[in-house]
């Protein structure tokens, strides 16, 4: 809980910004005394009247206004703060934080402050991908400021891209994980994400949708936890999460490697990726032509990673993921048991909200004593932590 914890809430403008009492009211309920400071477009989105009376206290944006509280306001505050967080934080605040520049109070408190930042960006997704803007975000990262991705979602252009601010909830969660004590530190982590990828030729290949968001969500939560994780992760289009330490493969038997060799160095397994079950047995050394009707291409297995390190646990912990159609709870008790593993992970590909590519998830969570714990709709972070909850209370470190 943030009970205690003094969070400057700093409100930029953009849409997400019509979320800020939502954000404000979850931070409260768990604690927080909760200070805001808008800039003057934020006002165009969100009345400080809403936001002076769930927080309680004045709301700021006048560099030179004065407040009993604080002899100079953008000191105070900045001395005030156990976190600033900016949510939503736009193209254009970014940019002037990355370049020191204090034209209003938010930026001159940012240049004030020694609280850490946590940045919550929200814009359109040309915005976001434009080389500035991920050249500001990669400088404020080096600093130190703590980064909470935006999501696929509906934009307010009417688009649907990446671009859309978290939800509150998840907001507030990151910020109460933020002062958590580190419930995993001392513990060594594999994680695997993403898919893997079989080539045919130079230019085709077998792989699946896979597109490595369960994996990444537990990578991160697991490194801001306190563990030191290792992400052998296939290809995908996802940022290496601060602080983790990330190897990059491309085919099954690449993986299977990357991961063996951790293995050994770590207390326990992670394994979120969807690796290819098969191969090619041959890969064309050119350009595969077409040709006259059918053509035939011969698969072989690959090995089995999970089943592989289950056989040589020797005290560590694995975590296995199963994605079934049909008769899930059955398969995924098989599937635990042959892998030798201690938990496995279940979701099904059928139901709305899971799956790929999306940014929640529906799984339940089977140990090796056939217990099931089945969690309601929700973001693949909050997946992750009760995943690592288990990993926390049920796989301690090696002796």
């Amino acid at each position: 809980m943030l009970t205690g914890k003094k969070v400057l809430l700093a409100i930029t403008g953009g849409i997400a910004a019509y979320k800020a009492p939502l954000l404000l009211r979850e931070l409260s309920t768990r604690g927080a005394e909760v200070r805001v400071v808008m800039t003057s477009n934020a006002a165009r989105f969100v009345t400080a009247t809403t936001l002076e009376t769930l927080s309680r206290h004045p709301v700021h944006s006048d560099l030179f206004a004065r407040d009993p509280a604080f002899s100079v306001l953008h000191v105070g505050l900045a001395e005030w703060a156990d976190v600033v967080l900016i949510a939503p934080a736009t193209a254009n605040v970014l940019a002037k934080a990355s370049h020191g520049l204090a034209d209003d109070l938010l930026t001159t408190l940012l240049l004030s402050t020694r609280a850490p930042i946590i940045a919550a960006p929200a814009m359109e997704e040309n915005m976001l991908r434009h080389e500035a803007v991920v050249a500001n975000s990669a400088l404020l990262k080096e600093r130190g400021w703590q980064w909470i991705d935006p999501v696929e979602g509906e934009l307010a252009s009417g688009a649907s891209g990446v671009g859309r601010m978290v939800e509150p909830e998840d907001i507030a969660q990151r910020v109460e994980a933020f002062f958590a004590p580190g419930d995993l530190v001392g513990r060594r982590l594999l994680v695997t994400a993403g898919p893997t990828v079989e080539d045919l030729d130079p230019v085709r290949f077998i792989s699946n949708r896979s597109s490595g968001k369960m994996g990444y969500a537990l990578a991160q939560r697991a490194q801001e936890r306190g563990a030191k994780v290792f992400l052998v992760s296939g290809p995908t289009q996802l940022a290496t999460p601060v602080g983790v330490e990330r190897i990059e493969v491309r085919s099954t038997l690449e993986m299977q490697g990357e991961a063996e060799r951790i293995f050994a160095e770590v207390d326990g397994a992670i394994l979120a990726a969807a690796v290819a079950d098969y191969r090619v047995a041959a890969v064309a050394a050119q350009k595969i032509k077409r040709g006259d009707g059918a053509r035939t291409v011969e698969l072989i297995e690959n090995p089995d990673i999970a089943a592989g390190l289950g056989a040589r646990k020797e005290g560590r912990t694995l975590v296995v993921f199963a994605m079934e159609t049909e008769q899930g709870i059955e398969r995924a008790r098989e599937k635990l048991a042959r892998k030798g593993g201690d938990l496995v992970v279940l979701n099904n590909l059928h139901e709305e909200g899971a799956g790929f590519a999306v940014d929640t998830n529906i799984v339940s969570l089977i140990d090796a004593e056939g217990a099931v714990v089945t969690l309601p709709k929700m973001s693949k972070l909050a997946v992750a932590d009760h995943i690592l909850d288990w990993v926390r209370d049920e796989g301690g470190p090696r002796s």
